[in-house]
């Protein structure tokens, strides 16, 4: 079986992570974001995968490379390289070749790169034959459907519209950017920018090709600081992760919690709930660390507190450092002794050495 996730974007709303790789590479929980998905298709029988890439081709390939040979997955990766944005349809016209040739099941799954969920993509399969027409989808309820456009169907899941920011109640669920088709699709979809939300998905509705499958479990697009962090909590409460053996009782965990083997951590330091600490990070002791990635290489030191952040690559918090409200730190970041930031995005290599409180500051 074939699978193809669409990944082109510059991954703006992710900087200043996403200065450093592509945002599919972005480490979440510890991994590419983009290494979850092709963990849970390969589980589920996918033997290649189709990158459709638009930008950093070259660094996309090499990184990803490194982390499938890590894995030990045995999935062949294939790439799709868009000359120009295709949309979120026009993708697989482009690809049409690779997902139809030796492919015994004439089914594909389509996948976009910034969804974490549980993956539940055997139920999806199995759904999607039993109900025998050309598509599912995957949907999701959410809170506040007005935000979103709204996938109304049946009780079987037939869908019959597709309503964007309903000012009325129509339903809560929405399209959680997971797909199976049969391949009988790319016969709709042009080779040109096209979106399968809004000209191919309502003409598979009409024609009564199209179904919804709700989405058990937890759901979030990841694709920003904030969502980020929320879906990090949802995933670690989700899997309810284990750290290493830590001998210091001084030391306290509040879990859930991500803790990589290779991380030291100091004495009388409170980590969690919601942590992941990445590989050869150093926290000093007395540090405070919740709801916060801290990603391989990067040093707190002693009596820093460290909320709702994000601290990138190799970079180093200096004593008593205070970050919180959605900081996010790009590779190779120093920040001085006492500095105290408050949702301030630091691009990459730069030094802060004074308060920033200003929500939103961006250092360049």
């Amino acid at each position: 079986m074939k699978a193809l996730i669409l990944v082109g974007g510059f991954g703006t709303r992710l900087r200043p992570l996403t200065f450093t790789c592509p945002k599919p590479i972005v480490p979440f929980a510890n991994k590419p974001m983009i290494m979850h998905q092709i963990e849970a298709l390969v589980n589920v029988g996918v033997t290649e995968v189709v990158l459709a890439i638009g930008y950093e081709p070259e660094k996309m390939k090499e990184d990803l490379s490194k982390a499938v040979a890590k894995s030990g997955l045995k999935v062949t990766i294939t790439y799709s390289h868009e000359t120009e944005p295709m949309g979120t349809a026009g993708p697989l016209a482009l690809a049409s070749d690779i997902l139809t040739t030796d492919n015994e099941d004439n089914m594909f799954f389509v996948l976009n790169s910034d969804v974490s969920c549980t993956y539940p993509l055997a139920d999806l399969v199995t759904f999607h034959k039993n109900h025998g027409k050309e598509g599912t989808i995957m949907v999701t309820p959410v809170d506040d459907p007005s935000k979103y456009g709204v996938v109304k169907h049946n009780d079987v899941g037939l869908i019959d519209a597709f309503i964007e920011k309903p000012k009325v109640y129509v339903g809560s669920n929405i399209n959680a950017g997971i797909y199976i088709f049969n391949t009988s699709i790319l016969k709709r979809i042009p080779n040109q920018p096209t979106s399968i939300e809004r000209e191919i998905f309502p003409k598979m509705a009409a024609d009564q090709q199209l179904y919804a499958m709700e989405l058990k479990g937890f759901w979030m697009d990841v694709g920003q600081p904030h969502d980020y962090l929320t879906g990090m909590c949802l995933y670690l409460d989700a899997n309810r992760s284990t750290t290493p053996e830590i001998k210091d009782d001084t030391i306290e965990i509040i879990q859930p919690v991500l803790i990589d083997a290779s991380a030291k951590i100091g004495a009388h330091s409170k980590i969690g709930p919601n942590v992941v600490i990445g590989p050869n990070v150093v926290v000093g002791e007395n540090c405070r660390l919740s709801r916060t990635t801290i990603m391989e290489g990067s040093k707190i030191s002693d009596s820093s507190f460290v909320h709702s952040s994000i601290v990138g690559w190799n970079s180093r918090l200096g004593r008593w450092s205070h970050l919180t409200n959605e900081t996010v730190l790009g590779e190779d970041v120093t920040v001085k002794e006492g500095v105290i930031l408050n949702g301030v995005k630091v691009c990459l290599h730069k030094g802060v050495s004074s308060d920033i409180l200003e929500k939103g500051t961006i250092v360049l």
